[in-house]
């Protein structure tokens, strides 16, 4: 159904389902078998600039590849692009502005991760944004623990998560665990991040 699409081979089988496309078995390929729709995509194709979409999804992909080599310089960087590229001059400095930047930023995550988690109750607090690997990929994709803070310090945001031990709550849900602070100064309208491994704490 709808509501549960994961990969593009779901996307591919529902359109299949609903006679939008065929599937031809011997060579494991769908395929458009309506002359008239088929010419009718290819105009819609034509007709659409994809570029923008196009770098976006880069733009989204490099900002996690940076994360996850907790290169915080990079990854301040390409938050501060997506943060200018996308928010209006309007509502620029509106904290609630950058929650939404963070949401469309890490949007190349739902490949790899859950939706992700907003407010995440952890006892102490809430976690402003939690990403959990799906279970396929836990081996080689860490969750993520990400504090945002606006005019302080990226490691006010860092300090929040391990004083509050926001990662506990969701220890026994995934393997590795990356702790991301990050802060946004109003005046300097810079990004600034810090990312530190989660030292879990061995079982006696």
């Amino acid at each position: 159904d709808m509501n549960n699409f994961y990969c593009r081979d779901d996307v591919l089988t529902y359109l299949i389902h609903l006679g939008y496309l065929a599937y031809d078995q011997d060579k494991e390929r769908a395929f458009i078998p309506n002359e008239e729709v088929r010419m009718e995509l290819i105009k819609a194709v034509k007709r659409r600039k994809w570029d923008e979409m196009i770098q976006f999804q880069q733009s989204s992909m490099k900002l996690l590849e940076e994360t996850l080599d907790m290169n915080e310089k990079g990854v301040a960087a390409e938050i501060e692009k997506i943060h200018s590229d996308y928010t209006s001059v309007i509502q620029y400095n509106d904290e609630n502005s950058l929650c939404s930047v963070l949401t469309i930023a890490y949007l190349s995550s739902m490949s790899y991760y859950f939706k992700p988690v907003r407010e995440l109750p952890t006892g102490r607090g809430f976690a402003d944004f939690v990403y959990i690997p799906k279970p396929e990929y836990i081996d080689d994709y860490p969750a993520l623990v990400i504090e945002l803070k606006w005019n302080k310090k990226a490691v006010t945001a860092l300090q929040q998560i391990k004083e509050r031990k926001y990662p506990d709550s969701i220890i026994a849900y995934t393997g590795d665990i990356l702790l991301v602070g990050i802060n946004y100064d109003k005046e300097s309208k810079e990004h600034q991040c810090l990312i530190e491994r989660y030292q879990k704490r061995e079982e006696n």
